[in-house]
């Protein structure tokens, strides 16, 4: 029997997922984050941003060398294939460097982790998860929060959007789906409520 846990959060964008990972946090799960391991995936120089830009056109760097994030985005988001053509390529090497790092947690005796990843399900990452929480929200609520969080205009919001699936897609794979447009009490208890079998 496993003298750890890890559970995997995911769900569309703008839906409220740091939230609900901060509750996490709060009830003593360390917080794993895919998008921070991605962003250390296509650093300067890495093997990734250079097939990145095998794909998506060597005019996503900058004058320094470093990714254009912004117009890489435009990019692997503006179709399915698209995006499809973005995890293909980071999916693997965030995979490994997740294992290590719940490897380097466990031996140090923090056996509660929460993977945040938005695309776990499409990255297969669920296999090495112990139960699955998605969380979803109006699409609306989520237009509105991503507008206001990455500064974007209406048709970026639009392509970002469709370039994910629905709420049928997280709902049907997930252990445990959470209502990311409840209040923060509500939230916080249903986070506890799911803490609370690994406690």
């Amino acid at each position: 029997m496993r003298k750890f846990t890890v559970i995997g959060l995911t769900g569309p964008t703008g839906s409220g997922k740091s939230t609900v990972s901060r509750f996490f946090e709060e009830n003593g799960f360390v917080i794993i984050n895919a998008d921070e391991i991605a962003r250390e995936s296509v650093a300067k120089g890495s093997s990734c941003l250079k097939q990145l830009c095998t794909v998506f056109g060597n005019d996503i760097l900058a004058p320094g060398g470093s990714l254009n994030r912004r117009l890489l985005a435009q990019r692997a988001f503006s179709s399915e294939e698209n995006t499809r053509l973005l995890n293909d390529i980071t999916h693997p090497w965030i995979f490994l460097r997740v294992m290590k790092i719940c490897r380097e947690n466990i031996d140090s005796g923090n056996n509660k982790i929460l993977f945040d990843a938005p695309v776990l399900f499409e990255s297969n990452s669920d296999i090495m998860c112990d139960c699955t929480v998605s969380v979803i929200a109006p699409r609306k609520i989520r237009a509105e929060r991503i507008k206001k969080r990455d500064g974007l205009s209406e048709e970026e919001v639009k392509k970002r959007m469709s370039a994910q699936k629905e709420d049928d897609y997280y709902v049907n794979r997930s252990d445990h789906v959470i209502d990311g447009s409840l209040t923060l009490d509500e939230i916080k208890l249903k986070v506890r409520e799911i803490t609370d079998k690994f406690l």
